[in-house]
């Protein structure tokens, strides 16, 4: 028997069993038959109480589970069901909670769980569980005017919805929901040549889209769709650390340079694999197994998938090695720089409600894995280099200015003849007075003429100023050069930040301690090590006093060394592994 497929059992065992110890149990309450959560009550979204009832009807009908046919079980998945009825409101729509209330998109995330546990339940051969089953169909069939008019705010947003309207429509054929789900389609794929999502979020929102598509796909016979899965499965390979932690350093969502692993692509790879035959998704669907240590979102329910869908048994396919050496720049080719002249075109002004417009989309990326060093270059995020050395966690280095001021996101990344280039130039300058024939009429007539009432578009520039930075990176023999130069401007106030994991330790002869995890590197070199692993960084400087600058922030749950730099210069750090 598959040992993640045992590992799967034996945790949504234990989930059960902690899980039913915090349903509500109380008449009275208007959450009874719900299961509390981390905000103490609640709550019929996709990561509350319907992705519990997914471990629980697992649990159910698995022969293989210690909660097989169990009555109290099936008594208080009953309960569950009320629950969800309950809390759902009379347009058919759930609240997240957190915030997005009456949301169809998150309406689709339970419906693309409920209708799985649905059709599970509904499809085994036990007649006490055939009353919590229509339930759920009659929540299912509630939903279906949501999902047939309900809009969206984020990219991946559209794919969970179309999503959800194929898994009703396996269970309520009706047309509509393949009309619904073809508008939506309509707008295209955002991914890249090289398998990048508009939102560039590998910890979550990735596997989001990856699964959503697949359901979409198989269920309306959309075989294309399946591309950019495999494309984006395809791009992970080489978006993971030697640790196994995701690679979210440059991530558009709020992945962004939080620790994430592979738990969540598992049930996707393992459904690729199956489907193409494809030994390194196989590969990368046990691996992703590994990292497995709770139930996920009700959508994408590891144990639930694995029982619903019997081709999911992929023993008998062959395992490609994964790679641990490579070098390779992922979107080097992607037109973004076309794409992003065409903004003005649109029409939009750079506004959209409740979401970003994710310009960094398409931005190239280099990953450069050796064994256990694993690197990250990157434009268009806070940090440009990022490092891991065996423990070592060098998170990123990042640069501020009193130019801009505030954090420096590079705008161009290239490959150089030794190693790669990163830049920009950046521009500010003043607003002139608005012309007469744009002046709004109160302005005109001597009345109250409110700031926020003046057409700001029309003032012409004047003094315009730039201010251009370089990065060029090298790698050597166990070590990086770093070399950062700015333009002749002089008396410009710039930071460059070393951000370390809170786990290591620093030392260094003219290492100043700021506080609260916080340093300058004044002159010299500096190390930091961690369980064994250690690296050194030179050389230090401080050529102002300033301990942040302004429009810049520094996150806790880091270290950070600081070096203090002042325009025009020329520098070279040196990152030596040890």
């Amino acid at each position: 028997m598959d040992a993640i497929y045992q590992k799967l059992v034996k945790i949504n065992n234990d989930y059960t069993a902690s899980t039913l110890g915090r349903q509500i149990l109380d008449p009275n309450s208007k959450y009874v038959g719900g299961v509390i959560d981390e905000t103490g009550i609640a709550r019929a979204n996709h990561m509350s109480t319907p992705s519990i009832m997914a471990c629980w009807a697992s649990a159910l009908v698995n022969p293989d589970s210690r909660y097989y046919h169990d009555e109290k079980l099936l008594t208080a998945f009953e309960m569950a069901a009320d629950f969800i009825l309950n809390r759902q409101h009379a347009d058919g729509t759930v609240s997240l909670g957190s915030t997005n209330y009456n949301s169809p998109p998150d309406t689709a995330f339970v419906v693309g769980g409920v209708t799985q546990f649905y059709q599970l339940l509904a499809a085994h051969d036990w007649a006490a569980v055939k009353p919590a089953a229509a339930k759920l169909k009659l929540f299912l069939e509630r939903t279906i005017p949501a999902m047939l008019t309900g809009g969206c705010h984020t990219p991946n947003h559209r794919w969970v919805i179309t999503a959800a309207l194929a898994l009703l429509y396996e269970i309520f054929p009706m047309p509509e929901l393949v009309a619904r789900a073809d508008e939506w389609l309509a707008e295209g794929m955002d991914i890249t040549e090289d398998g990048e999502w508009t939102e560039r979020s590998n910890g979550i929102y990735n596997a989001v889209s990856d699964i959503a598509l697949y359901h979409t796909a198989k269920l309306f016979n959309r075989p294309d769709l399946l591309d950019g899965v495999r494309r984006n499965l395809n791009m992970m390979v080489y978006l993971i650390h030697p640790s196994g932690e995701v690679v979210t350093d440059y991530s558009g969502r709020q992945d962004f340079g939080e620790t994430y692993d592979m738990a969540t692509y598992f049930l996707i790879y393992r459904l690729m694999a199956a489907h193409d035959r494809n030994p390194l998704f196989a590969a990368m669907s046990d691996y992703a197994g590994t990292f497995i240590r709770k139930s996920e979102a009700v959508n994408n329910h590891a144990l639930l998938g694995l029982l619903l869908y019997p081709e999911t048994a992929i023993e008998d396919l062959e395992r490609a090695e994964l790679p641990e050496r490579y070098t390779l720049m992922l979107n080097e080719k992607h037109p973004m720089e076309t794409h992003l002249k065409q903004i003005d075109r649109v029409g939009h002004h750079m506004k959209i409600q409740h979401s970003s417009m994710h310009v960094a989309f398409g931005a190239p990326i280099v990953r450069i894995r050796d064994r256990e060093q694993s690197v990250t270059i990157m434009p268009l995020a806070p940090s440009f280099f990022s490092l891991r050395h065996g423990k070592v966690r060098l998170l990123g280095m990042k640069l501020s200015t009193s130019f801009s001021p505030g954090i420096i996101k590079f705008d161009h990344l290239t490959a150089a003849e030794n190693g790669y280039k990163l830049n920009i130039v950046m521009e500010k300058g003043y607003n002139g007075p608005i012309p007469q024939s744009y002046l709004p009429e109160a302005a005109q007539q001597g009345q109250v003429s409110p700031w926020y009432l003046l057409p700001h578009q029309h003032r012409p520039m004047t003094h315009l100023q730039t201010h251009e930075i370089q990065a060029e990176i090298v790698q050597s023999d166990s070590e990086w050069q770093i070399r950062i130069h700015s333009d002749a401007r002089e008396d410009v106030f710039t930071q460059l930040s070393f951000i370390l994991g809170d786990e290591g330790q620093v030392s260094g002869e003219d290492l100043a301690d700021a506080g609260d995890g916080k340093y300058f590197l004044k002159s010299g070199g500096m190390r930091y090590e961690a369980e064994g692993d250690a690296i050194e960084i030179s050389s230090g400087a401080y050529e102002h006093l300033l301990p942040v600058l302004r429009e810049d922030q520094h996150p806790i749950g880091c270290r950070y060394v600081h070096v203090n730099l002042v325009t025009p210069f020329d520098r070279t750090f040196t990152i030596r592994l040890l």
